[in-house]
């Protein structure tokens, strides 16, 4: 006598739903703007401390933003 049992077993239930994913209201609002460069001449190291590497992660995010509201409504 084996430890198995040798009762046929009834295939389990699998339910599958699809949802359709509803984005908040906010998630559809652009990233606002950055704030306008002084009007004074900054440094080159100001330049690059203080703004590029804001406002490339600005419009990387605005980019990223979008394309994830795009993609949710074009599955909808």
């Amino acid at each position: 006598m084996s430890g198995c049992s040798l009762t046929d077993r009834p295939a389990p239930i699998v339910i599958t739903k699809a949802v359709k994913p509803v984005l908040p209201a906010e998630c559809r609002k652009e990233t606002p703007p950055l704030s306008p460069k002084p009007d004074r001449d900054m440094s080159q190291q100001e330049i690059f401390d203080n703004w590029s590497a804001d406002r490339t992660a600005r419009n990387i995010g605005e980019a990223r933003r979008a394309s994830c509201v795009a993609a949710v409504d074009a599955g909808n």
